[in-house]
């Protein structure tokens, strides 16, 4: 399966509003799809932000079929098309050292982690790099990958009430990131209705900086959330056998979470 000549053909085919919110590093689309009413609440969701969990867009497809009861969603199934096709060529090639090692690839192309690269509190995380890497590097600056300057340019536009990522794995739910106390609560609130809708436990990221969500929380003053789907125990990258499993478990939290809203 080649993820981003579907996430392409999806768009194609799909007869609902629909845009392009910029490129990757190498060219490639970034396609975005709306479902439901431009009406409160309105959410944007996205997906494939870390190569190794392109899984994550097929989720997205089966979130845009299943819709939204109330509001409207912008999905953004696949923000690092680059970054999912050099894992996706690794995985399907063998298992020399070199293939393997590119099979647990998260960055876009150029070697810059999405995740820690919008400001909030960037270069702060404990895990953070200062070069070209796998994963973890924070980049020359913030939004300095064309990826990440998207979705934010994106997101501003857009002005969405609330944001979750989708990311594997772990089967957790993130959603603090130094908000004020007003915020958290409510913030805490809406994160239980993720957490009702999935089984999964909401979980403390004390060392995370300058992720989607952590940008979004901070900048914005949105409720935004990471969900991390499927178990632990399994080994990156999760593969297609597992969707039908996180489909089980997540396929109703958009819903739930645009209903939830007061």
């Amino acid at each position: 399966m080649n993820l981003y000549r579907e996430i392409r053909s999806f768009y194609a085919d799909f007869r609902g509003e629909k845009r392009i919110i910029g490129s990757s590093a190498e060219g490639r689309r970034l396609y975005a799809f709306f479902v439901g009413e431009h009406a409160y609440p309105v959410g944007i969701c996205q997906y494939a932000m870390h190569a190794r969990e392109w899984i994550t867009a097929l989720l997205a497809l089966e979130h845009i079929a299943r819709g939204v009861p109330r509001g409207g969603v912008w999905f953004v199934p696949l923000v690092n098309p680059d970054g999912a096709a050099i894992v996706q060529n690794a995985y399907r090639k063998g298992r020399r050292a070199r293939e393997k090692e590119f099979s647990l690839w998260k960055a876009n192309a150029e070697g810059v982690d999405l995740n820690v690269n919008f400001p909030a509190r960037w270069g702060s995380g404990k895990s953070n790099v200062f070069s070209p890497a796998p994963e973890n590097y924070v980049g020359k600056f913030p939004l300095c990958a064309p990826e990440s300057r998207a979705l934010s340019r994106f997101t501003r536009e857009i002005g969405p009430d609330y944001t979750v990522s989708w990311h594997t794995k772990g089967e957790e739910i993130y959603w603090r990131f130094h908000q004020p106390s007003e915020a958290e609560e409510r913030d805490r609130r809406l994160a239980a209705i993720l957490s009702a809708s999935t089984g999964y436990a909401l979980a403390e990221s004390p060392d995370s900086a300058g992720g989607y969500k952590d940008w979004c929380v901070e900048s914005l003053g949105i409720p935004a959330f990471t969900v991390e789907v499927g178990r632990d125990a399994l080994p990156h990258p999760l593969g297609t056998g597992e969707l039908s499993g996180i489909v089980a478990r997540c396929g109703n939290a958009v819903r739930d979470l645009s209903e939830g809203f007061i």
